[in-house]
């Protein structure tokens, strides 16, 4: 059984059977013959159904909110938010799919040659459940308006949010069986992959998940995308404007709880500045509040999961015992639920957690270093490259940074990190490969074929 439980109260929501193999395999037959039947599809035809996602998303914002909040904790607020960019999204690419896959003459030998984008079929996307709907939609949408099939296997914490995705499509228009949802446990993902009719997936989530989805794949000679985990570093230079940088920081890691892969995780002062920041940091933090997600008077609800706000925890307990000082917070609340609060870490050090690996929560940890150039090389030393920001009012100066110096797959200058439809979103070494997002990640699932006519 998949198991849904409220992380607020620790109450069950709803418990789900899994798929039997031969639905699976029915499922997996009824994809091929949906895609085959979706090629003869053209770009308007998909773009009106995609436009209709869009619509029911709009018209149903409280209660896809509401869902997302209850199954893992998201505040209201965001998930509202969240429903919003899941419509913008689809309206996105239903305005620029045709054109971001239109023929590309190149000029050759030949009478005429140029490359042609078709779809692969079938594409598996293994999503978590700290983004519910926008995780999947970011891969569905261009892979949908590419003339793809998509199979969702999802977190079974959130499996809710997965069935009502599925309804989306089906609202929307869209063909029986182009979209569904795979009620299965990580267990099954391999045997999936090895099915013939899928032929590509995509992944989010840890870093281990990744790199086991990757392995099968690979031996199946399958493509993958993998956005994995991140340990952002923001940059507080010399010369950064404070008033404006500290909300910035405080926002970014408490969004979603801190539970974002491209939160802010490892704040990097140059010493200049380090007492100010972390007086104003603490006393920033201390404003937010924690309490019930459907309340929008609360910044933070609780952790997904139980035992995620557990592993969290010994993080930061190994942290405090290897010398890093605690400023605020790192107490489990003595109530019911997935609680922790705000919790900052000074004085960190590599060889602690709160250093080298990612705190999935609202764990800040704030590192001293003695200038521009250490902040830089500390910020680059971690297994992970997806998203670094960098703060200074010499704005040449910062995009230098962030387009030179920072190894991430996205830098932001005087601003936190985050995705948007128009631009591509991926990482680099641990945090992943491949790019969603833009026109970069609706060609990350087609074959880009050449033409060639004598």
């Amino acid at each position: 059984m998949l198991t849904s439980i409220n992380p607020a109260n620790d109450e069950l929501i709803e418990e789900y059977k899994e798929h039997t193999k031969s639905e699976i395999d029915e499922i997996l037959i009824s994809s091929e013959k949906a895609f085959l039947n979706w090629q003869s599809y053209n770009y308007g035809e998909r773009a009106r159904l995609m436009s209709n996602a869009a619509k029911i998303f709009r018209s149903n914002i409280d209660e896809y909110a509401e869902l997302m909040t209850m199954e893992m904790g998201k505040p209201i607020s965001g998930a509202r938010a969240e429903v919003e960019k899941c419509a913008w999204v689809c309206e996105y690419y239903a305005e620029n799919g045709e054109s971001f896959l239109k023929d590309e003459i190149i000029k050759t030998d030949a009478q005429k040659s140029f490359v042609t984008f078709e779809p692969l079929g079938t594409v598996l996307a293994v999503m978590p459940w700290n983004f519910p709907f926008w995780q999947v939609f970011r891969f569905a949408v261009p892979g949908l308006m590419a003339g793809n099939a998509g199979l969702l296997k999802h977190a079974s914490n959130v499996t809710g949010c997965a069935l009502a995705i599925e309804d989306i499509f089906k609202k929307a228009g869209f063909p029986d069986n182009l979209f569904r949802t795979l009620k299965i446990s990580s267990n099954e993902v391999a045997g999936v992959i090895e099915n013939p009719i899928v032929k590509a997936v995509t992944l989010t989530g840890s870093v281990p998940a990744g790199k086991a989805v990757a392995e099968k794949a690979g031996s199946e000679l399958k493509k993958t995308v993998l956005e994995l985990g991140g340990s952002d570093p923001y940059l507080i230079l010399d010369d950064a404007d404070l008033d404006k940088a500290i909300p910035t920081c405080v926002n970014s890691r408490l969004i979603n709880n801190g539970q974002s892969c491209i939160a802010a995780k490892r704040f990097i002062v140059v010493e200049s500045r380090l007492e100010e920041f972390t007086g104003k940091f603490v006393e920033e933090m201390k404003t937010k509040s924690m309490g019930d997600p459907m309340d929008e008077s609360y910044d933070l609800g609780p952790q997904a999961r139980g035992d995620l706000r557990d592993e969290l925890h010994d993080q930061v307990q190994q942290s405090i015992d290897k010398g890093a000082n605690c400023l605020l917070g790192g107490e489990i609340p003595n109530k019911k639920g997935a609680w922790y609060p705000p919790t900052i870490l000074s004085n960190v050090k590599p060889g602690m957690a709160a250093y080298d690996e990612e705190l999935f929560g609202p764990v800040a940890a704030i590192i001293s270093a003695k200038d521009e150039a250490d902040a830089i090389g500390i910020a680059n030393d971690s297994v992970f490259g997806l998203g670094a920001a960098v703060f200074t009012k010499d704005l040449k100066k910062g995009e230098r940074i962030a387009a030179k110096e920072l190894n991430a797959g996205n830098c932001f200058v005087n601003s936190l990190v985050k995705s948007d439809p128009r631009l591509p979103f991926g990482g680099i070494k641990e945090s992943g490969y491949g790019r969603e997002l833009s026109h970069f990640g609706i060609k990350e699932f087609v074959n880009i074929k050449t033409v060639y006519v004598e």
